[in-house]
């Protein structure tokens, strides 16, 4: 923690700080994995979750999505913030970032628990993808809607 904090002072960067920006789907893998961690739990159900939009919604092969996804998780362990991930799928156009959020609720409400860890989360990253309270809203209804559905 100190040596971060000396990095922070001197102006050197750690290698993942001058990285490129992440790939779109390294990007919302990453933010999906920290809203499935929001409460302390990521469960078997909200991991599939991940995995099945990666496959689907990215159009990945099983073994990319499944690399993507563990690389997001370790990148969600150690991320700082949010912002270097959203800033990636800010870029997005509206709709595909209103299909995102309700990813996002999918996930979150994988482990079929509302937990306000989860809600605190995406209420936070919701404007940070340039999304309107009622756009974030309209995500969690249709969310909920399709896991009545399975």
């Amino acid at each position: 923690m100190f040596d971060a904090i000396k990095k922070m002072f001197s102006g050197t960067k750690d290698e993942a700080d001058s990285a490129a920006d992440p790939s779109p789907e390294i990007a919302a893998a990453v933010l999906m994995v920290q809203a499935a961690i929001a409460d302390r739990d990521f469960s078997t159900a909200e991991r599939e979750k991940i995995g099945l939009i990666l496959r689907e919604g990215f159009r990945l092969e099983p073994a990319r999505a499944e690399a993507v996804l563990a690389e997001a998780e370790g990148l969600a362990e150690s991320a700082v913030g949010h912002h270097r991930y959203t800033n990636v799928v800010k870029s997005l156009s509206l709709q595909k970032r209103k299909i995102f959020m309700t990813h996002l609720w999918m996930v979150a409400l994988a482990d079929g628990k509302k937990d306000d860890t989860e809600d605190s989360l995406l209420r936070r990253l919701s404007p940070l993808l340039a999304l309107s309270d009622r756009d974030r809203t309209d995500a969690r209804d249709d969310a909920e809607r399709l896991a009545a559905k399975e």
